[in-house]
């Protein structure tokens, strides 16, 4: 099976073999088991792939590079007009010669795939929508048009599109789905904790942008020790929001209560789970959050907002926490659950059970119905 992949992923050659971003990687790699050829077209950097990045596995891999381009700007959306025609045709040149065509949504290339898909209404498709699917979400315009094309049935013929969470009025073709980080080998005893101080809170994820509220995380750890809360809170993720950490950790010495780990890797970040009693994820916008299905796994209580798919995934608060952002009323819910031990080992044993149903042995079982 010659297998295409439309995505906006940046790619990086190391020793012969493309590497991309991790999660996204793995992934990958259990589509690819079932393909002989795999077409993959995306952007491309000469840098060399960071701590994060995996290798493609496949028995044969081609990344067809194409420029990377934003709409974000009268600038930008000039230098778009000029590379969209080579792009779009490098796309259609691999559509025409798959057996399968995976788009990667929500960005700018799967916007450009979901488009050129509709020229070929025979071939079998999916796509991967990994980003927020609700109805109701505010999103840019182009995130809007995708879901758009992709949930209109004459359109987008012959496809099924994976999105997280059980949406109402949803046209046919339209799935949801889940992802994955473990496998049932990796179902060790659950480990009870006991809930005495110091507390451990993890935050784990981008310090790219600012929408995941890695300074919320830390003001409100910070709240929680003020009143009377002794805790550890544990970064993992790099990127620019970390200079913002470093000025409140110094302003308000915190020297010795918060740690920057940057990036790790998943078996770092796993031993990391197993240490801790919570991890805070106060995000802006979640497609399926890994991190807090991860947590969840090893009994890591999840405090999080109710964007997405989040409020099922934690049965509505009874297998984690859900906040509003807002930090007074934060701090002082997390103060009435932190009294009630009896319930937080409730809540993290559901939690635990409901995350390991999850498993990448099914994931990988659920991909082979699909191609």
């Amino acid at each position: 099976m010659k297998f295409a992949v439309i995505t906006h992923i940046e790619h990086f050659e190391k020793d012969g073999s493309f590497y991309s971003y991790g999660p996204y990687v793995r992934e990958m790699n259990l589509w690819f088991k079932s393909a002989d050829e795999v077409n993959v077209v995306g952007t491309f950097s000469s840098k060399n792939p960071g701590s994060i990045d995996l290798p493609y596995k496949a028995a044969s891999l081609q990344l067809i590079k194409v420029p990377s381009f934003d709409i974000t700007s009268v600038t930008q959306v000039g230098r778009a007009i000029l590379v969209l025609p080579g792009i779009l045709k490098r796309i259609y040149k691999v559509m025409l010669g798959a057996d399968h065509i995976h788009l990667r949504c929500p960005g700018n290339m799967g916007l450009l795939g979901a488009i050129v898909q509709v020229f070929f209404p025979k071939k079998k498709k999916t796509a991967k929508y990994a980003g927020n699917w609700d109805p109701k979400a505010k999103q840019p315009w182009s995130y809007k048009l995708q879901k758009c094309i992709l949930s209109n049935t004459f359109l987008t013929r012959n496809m099924q599109v994976l999105v997280y969470g059980a949406w109402p009025n949803q046209s046919k073709n339209i799935k949801p789905f889940f992802t994955a980080t473990y496998t049932e080998a990796d179902k060790a005893v659950f480990l009870q904790r006991k809930y005495d101080l110091p507390l451990r809170f993890l935050f784990v994820g981008s310090l790219l942008v600012p929408g995941k509220r890695p300074l919320y995380v830390l003001e409100l750890v910070n709240e929680l020790i003020s009143k009377g809360f002794p805790s550890e809170l544990h970064f993992y993720g790099d990127g620019p929001q970390k200079e913002l950490l470093l000025e409140f950790i110094t302003e308000h010495h915190l020297e010795k209560s918060v740690f920057l780990h940057g990036n790790q890797s998943a078996a770092a970040v796993a031993e990391a789970y197993t240490k801790s009693h919570f991890l805070i994820l106060p995000s802006k916008s979640e497609g399926w959050p890994k991190a807090i299905a991860e947590a969840m796994w090893w009994g890591v209580i999840p405090i999080a907002t109710p964007i997405s798919c989040v409020p099922w995934m934690l049965d509505h608060g009874n297998r984690g926490i859900l906040i509003k952002a807002k930090l007074e009323s934060d701090a002082a819910q997390l103060e009435a659950f932190l009294k009630d031990k009896t319930g937080l080992k409730d809540m993290a044993q559901k939690a635990s059970a409901w995350s390991r149903n999850y498993t990448l042995d099914l994931f990988e079982a659920e991909l082979k119905k699909l191609l």
